[in-house]
């Protein structure tokens, strides 16, 4: 079934948008941003894939350029709204923007549970460099991301020759790319809008009509393919179940 109505799909995009990038690369760095906007949110009308951008530099904040939102067009519209001045800061606070993205990706799931609704997430970073602000640990950062929940996924973009590619490996420790030069960015953040796609249609509502009228009873699932197989238990009291159970 549709399993909008108790599942939701967070992405928090992180740009690094120090002064190396601004300077250099702003104008690619939009436009792979857009791509991959457009690889994750669904064509027409969507209730389950939120989106929200955040950026930082070397300032211990991490800025929102956009809330979680449903629409791609807010996103692009925020996308398009960088403009060149927008940091005047060379620096880069890497662990401290993947300390709190992490921190805003929690929150939701949180959020989200409180909710009654199922709920998984991604926290994609891109940055040109390494850490420089020294604010924070790399063992803080990597610490965070593999304490996370594990409906969580983290994923990092590095471009050019000064990223250090064993930190963004472990940062983005579903999957890191990098792009050696500004030409390969576009495909480097649609590769990753892939994946993160991918992932999100592959959680699924399972409706079941018992026929059970009383008791505990237990709803074996089993998915075979090939010779892979999978299954699931789930317990169920059907003391109050009766005829008007309807899935059409």
């Amino acid at each position: 079934s549709d399993n909008s109505q108790i599942f939701n799909y967070s992405t928090v995009l992180v740009l690094d948008l120090s002064g190396s990038v601004t300077e250099n690369s702003l104008a690619e760095l939009k436009d792979a941003s857009k791509s991959f906007i457009d690889a994750i949110m669904p064509a027409g009308s969507n209730t389950s894939y939120w989106m929200s951008i955040f950026w930082f530099d070397g300032e211990d904040k991490l800025h929102e350029l956009v809330p979680f939102t449903l629409s791609p067009t807010e996103l692009k519209s925020g996308i398009d709204g960088i403009t060149q001045n927008i940091s005047s800061d060379n620096s880069t606070d890497l662990y401290g923007a993947v300390i709190k993205a992490t921190d805003i990706a929690i929150d939701d799931l949180t959020t989200n549970e409180q909710k009654g609704i199922i709920a998984a997430s991604s926290v994609v970073i891109f940055t040109d460099g390494t850490d420089q602000a020294g604010r924070y640990a790399k063992t803080a950062a990597i610490d965070k991301v593999e304490n996370a929940p594990d409906g969580m996924t983290f994923f990092t973009i590095g471009l050019g020759g000064e990223i250090d590619e064993s930190v963004l490996g472990d940062i983005g420790k579903t999957s890191f790319v990098s792009a050696v030069n500004i030409g390969e960015l576009l495909d480097s953040f649609r590769e990753i809008g892939d994946l993160i796609n991918n992932r999100a249609n592959s959680f699924y509502l399972l409706e079941y009509c018992s026929p059970k009228r009383s008791g505990n009873n237990q709803l074996t699932i089993e998915v075979i393919k090939g010779s892979l197989k999978g299954s699931a238990n789930a317990q169920f009291n059907a003391s109050d179940f009766n005829g008007s159970c309807n899935l059409d």
